[in-house]
């Protein structure tokens, strides 16, 4: 049962996080470049350089954001469980 409750979680805080980095990624593409950020960078009226500048950023704040909720929710559930994070990691990947 912990360990549904573990990945539940886990889930529920990637699901958050992916919600986080959108609009840190859009946040930022506009403080940045002055302009919104691309509806759909794959759109081929869009520029190559922009395209790929905006892929750069938001892949780099997503897998921050999903790590760090990660971390976030494995340390929440393991001291709910009293385990180490380790422990509840250990137990998840399997």
């Amino acid at each position: 049962m912990g360990n549904l409750v573990a990945k539940l979680a886990t889930t529920a805080a990637a699901i958050g996080a992916s919600v986080v980095a959108r609009k840190m990624t859009d946040g930022t593409w506009k403080f940045v470049t002055g302009k919104d950020s691309p509806s759909n960078p794959e759109d081929p009226d869009i520029d190559i350089k922009e395209a790929i500048a905006f892929a750069v950023l938001s892949g780099a704040v997503v897998g921050m954001v999903r790590m760090l909720a990660n971390r976030q929710t494995t340390k929440v559930v393991a001291k709910g469980q009293g385990k180490s994070s380790k422990q509840l990691a250990d137990e998840t990947n399997k």
